[in-house]
């Protein structure tokens, strides 16, 4: 199914599978632990017959166990009552799963399933974030300022020419923004302060804070721009003046001015770093959380 229950509500495709879905489902038991129950996610996981999918929560037992796990604090038995035809009730089986039991059935379930794969997905993605060093979150940090920033870039040139920038003065409109918030340096001077190749792009060897701030002044510039500032000389003007004011408030809270930060590794190695960093399919005891809130067994 591409509407799964477990990507319900998210049109952005399976890369960005879903809270909405399985999160949804989580309980809480009374050691303040949570689980969810095997009948709930039955259908979210593509089984309509249960019996089929008692088998994928067997293998999944098999498995938490062959890892060094305890089954019992991950898959606890539970009756629940389901309502019948006639207006009655009566009491099937069911599991507690914990976080990993759920994990774990989607490893063993049929991968055949376009829910299952994306099941396997949603868990990969969880236990990746688990795994980041503060290295690779500080990696994807700046990788997203680098990709917005080069967005307010292209916005700024467009709010530039609306202004009556040509064409052939952009590097000179450009400039003036990096001389205001650089103390009068120009993107060359700032690349010789720094010993910066000629050939990079300044931009990517700025680190998270010193692309925030030159996005924060092309995002002020933009706007002030577009509030009714005419002519070429002008929109030069208020877009150096626009980088002093970002200077100045750098100064006010004592922040490291940007010509003084130390040029960043090149934002290409970052994002091949980034792509070689492979998640491990694997939970630890501590990472999976059992049904006992985290204690085991005795």
């Amino acid at each position: 199914m591409a509407n799964s229950q477990l990507g319900a509500n998210v049109n952005t495709g399976p890369t960005t599978v879903v809270t909405s879905g399985f999160e949804s489902l989580r309980q809480t038991n009374e050691h303040n632990a949570e689980y969810w129950r095997a009948r709930d996610l039955q259908p979210m996981l593509g089984y309509t017959q249960w019996r089929r999918f008692e088998q994928a929560i067997e293998r999944a037992v098999a498995s938490c166990e062959a890892s060094g796990n305890k089954p019992e604090n991950h898959f606890a038995g539970a009756g629940k009552m389901v309502d019948l035809g006639s207006g009655s009730q009566r009491s099937v089986e069911d599991y507690h799963l914990s976080r990993f039991a759920c994990y774990l059935i989607a490893q063993n379930g049929d991968s055949r399933k376009p829910e299952i794969a994306q099941a396997q997905q949603y868990f990969a993605l969880q236990t990746r974030r688990q795994e980041l060093s503060d290295q690779a979150l500080a990696d994807a940090e700046r990788i997203e300022l680098r990709k917005q920033t080069a967005g307010e870039f292209r916005a700024l040139s467009g709010a530039a020419q609306d202004a009556g920038v040509q064409s052939k003065m952009f590097g000179v409109f450009h400039d003036a923004g990096y001389k205001g918030l650089y103390g009068g340096l120009g993107r060359d001077a700032i690349k010789q302060r720094k010993a910066i190749p000629e050939k990079d792009n300044l931009l990517d060897r700025m680190n998270a804070t010193e692309l925030a701030a030159n996005q924060f002044r092309m995002t002020q510039a933009r706007d002030k721009l577009a509030r009714g500032v005419s002519g070429q000389a002008q929109a030069i003007q208020t877009h150096e003046q626009v980088g002093k004011e970002v200077r100045d408030a750098i100064k006010r809270i004592g922040g490291t001015l940007p010509e003084n930060i130390s040029p960043a590794e090149h934002i290409k190695e970052v994002e091949k770093r980034i792509k070689k960093a492979t998640p491990k399919l694997t939970l630890s005891e501590r990472e999976a959380s059992g049904l006992l809130g985290g204690k085991e067994k005795s």
